[in-house]
């Protein structure tokens, strides 16, 4: 199981790597669509990515609930458990 840090982390490769954004760039706060400026296809990839990296589902209605970063982090730490 991932800490919280290590599944930041993580997400930050995926982003760095779908968006060219810096990992630096990709904290918490966040917001995926207003500070790092992610379309709805790329946060399907990211959200597949993500599933992929951690082990886990997250479904597509939960999708539209991950505002920010810190939302992501969250859900993905609980469906680990």
């Amino acid at each position: 199981m991932a800490s919280k840090d290590e599944i930041l982390a993580g997400l930050a490769e995926i982003v760095a790597e779908e968006t060219g954004i810096d990992t630096g760039e990709v904290t918490m706060e966040k917001s995926f669509t207003d500070d790092l400026d992610i379309d709805s296809l790329s946060m399907m990839t990211i959200v597949t990515l993500a599933e992929e990296k951690f082990d886990v589902r997250i479904p597509d209605d939960e999708v539209k609930n991950l505002a920010t970063v810190g939302d992501a982090v969250t859900f993905i730490d609980g469906a680990q458990a």
